[in-house]
């Protein structure tokens, strides 16, 4: 971990030129530096125009300064703000006049990092900031808002004290045995179990919309050649995204188009048709196509309805990876429809909502409104294993009648809790999230 007793500064808009360029410093040197940079300390919390000079006095930029005297600001510490004309020029040159000054460059997410280990944000909503930035729906960057407000940290701590009442009630139980307290008939007992347990599966459903929310969701298509691939993908995505003609084996290589369903982020990847014996050229396609499926999160495996074969799978798909059969050309087909497959015409669009309303349901995705936020796949893990912890000491006590067992399958829950708010923490764990940072969060 970088040292946190630095002051340190990086221009807080990205790369390039634009209108407005802003720099920010944090840090026990923040007074120090604003004097210098601009004549004399601002007022805490009001805009006011200033030139903006290096040690030498030479005039740099002129814009609007802010000054945020600790712990009243974003990191907990003194924080400085200079707005000025966004030239990378401009902006390198600030930067390198408060370097010169006793600053240092920050680390990516080291201020952020710093609003977190001074109280001012927890590690939920730390993460929230950036994925607000990254988010790829509007759905998403309201989730992500939610989340930055706190609303995933209040569900995991409503959690939390359900856990530790239920723990008091227990440790009450074994201290003071002379009550006889038979936990498989206290009525307390099992319905505090009962509305954790009911708790757990809330917060697991919320927590895996969430990371779907933030992660996105990748389906793949594959097939024989010349069954419509490309012309599904190009009817998802609502463009001609991907050239389509009947001659087989038009794809030679992955393409792909990220498109919105219903505030899911979904990137499709069209794929070389699979078939034995191509030439060199569209080999290397299909290579690259199986090389697309062991990341795929779903499949949809593409079928010519006017094909007597229907070009059933014969791929040795990724385990675990659910797969759906779509029937395309059904436009000219006369058959009876296949009730197991998703039947469609790329070329009518009939049967596309029925398959945009298989892929939300493969992702296990439902637009919760106002009730969503973004979460991580990390916050998942700790999530279930919190359950599992909890399921546990609730087996344990159900069959051996061993409080002491369930008390520390709680005590363990709640540790797994805490690591998805920061409240359980390590430095490594630390730098790996905030290194996905942009330098001057």
């Amino acid at each position: 971990m970088p040292n946190l007793t630095d002051t340190i500064v990086a221009a807080a808009t990205p790369p390039g030129t634009g209108g407005i360029g802003i720099v920010r410093v944090s840090g026990d040197k923040t007074e120090q530096i604003a004097r210098t940079l601009l004549g004399s300390l601002p007022e805490p919390r009001s805009a006011a125009y200033r030139a903006f000079r290096n040690s030498d006095g030479e005039k740099l930029d002129a814009g609007l300064a802010l000054y945020f005297p600790a712990p009243a600001s974003y990191t907990g510490e003194s924080v400085l703000e200079l707005h000025g004309h966004g030239g990378p020029l401009v902006i390198s040159q600030l930067v390198e006049s408060i370097v010169e000054q006793g600053a240092r460059r920050a680390e990516p997410g080291e201020f952020s990092q710093r609003a977190f280990l001074n109280d001012k944000l927890d590690l939920v909503q730390a993460e929230a900031i950036a994925d607000l930035i990254n988010a790829g729906t509007a759905q998403a960057a309201r989730a992500a808002l939610r989340s930055l407000s706190g609303t995933f940290s209040r569900a995991v701590a409503a959690l939390a004290e359900q856990l530790v009442q239920l723990r008091l009630h227990v440790e009450a139980a074994i201290d003071f045995p002379e009550e006889e307290i038979d936990f498989l008939s206290d009525d307390l007992l099992q319905r505090r179990l009962d509305e954790c347990a009911g708790a757990f599966a809330l917060l697991q459903q919320e927590v895996t919309q969430g990371r779907v929310l933030r992660d996105g969701f990748q389906v793949v298509i594959v097939g024989r050649p010349n069954v419509g691939k490309s012309s599904l993908l190009n009817l998802l995505s609502g463009q001609d995204a991907a050239i389509v003609t009947e001659v087989a084996g038009t794809t030679r290589d992955i393409l792909r188009e990220q498109i919105d369903i219903d505030g899911l982020a979904v990137e499709l990847v069209d794929t070389a048709g699979l078939r034995e014996d191509p030439d060199r050229v569209e080999e290397e396609g299909i290579r690259r196509a199986r090389s697309a499926l062991q990341s795929a999160d779903a499949v949809l495996w593409i079928q010519d309805a006017t094909d007597a074969e229907h070009g059933d799978i014969n791929e040795s798909l990724p385990e675990g990876v659910p797969v759906t059969v779509v029937r395309n050309k059904i436009d000219l087909c006369n058959g009876p429809m296949d009730p197991e497959a998703v039947n469609l015409s790329a070329k009518t669009g009939e049967g596309l909502e029925a398959l945009r309303q298989r892929i939300r349901d493969l992702a296990g995705y439902e637009n919760l409104g106002e009730g969503a936020f973004t979460a991580r796949k990390r916050h998942l893990h700790a999530l279930e294993r919190a359950a599992m912890h909890f399921s546990t000491g609730r087996t344990v006590l159900e069959e051996t009648r061993a409080g002491e067992l369930l008390a520390e399958e709680l005590r363990l829950s709640l540790q797994a809790l805490g690591e998805i708010t920061g409240a359980v923490s390590s430095d490594d764990l630390l730098g790996r999230i905030f290194s996905e940072f942009c330098i001057g969060k």
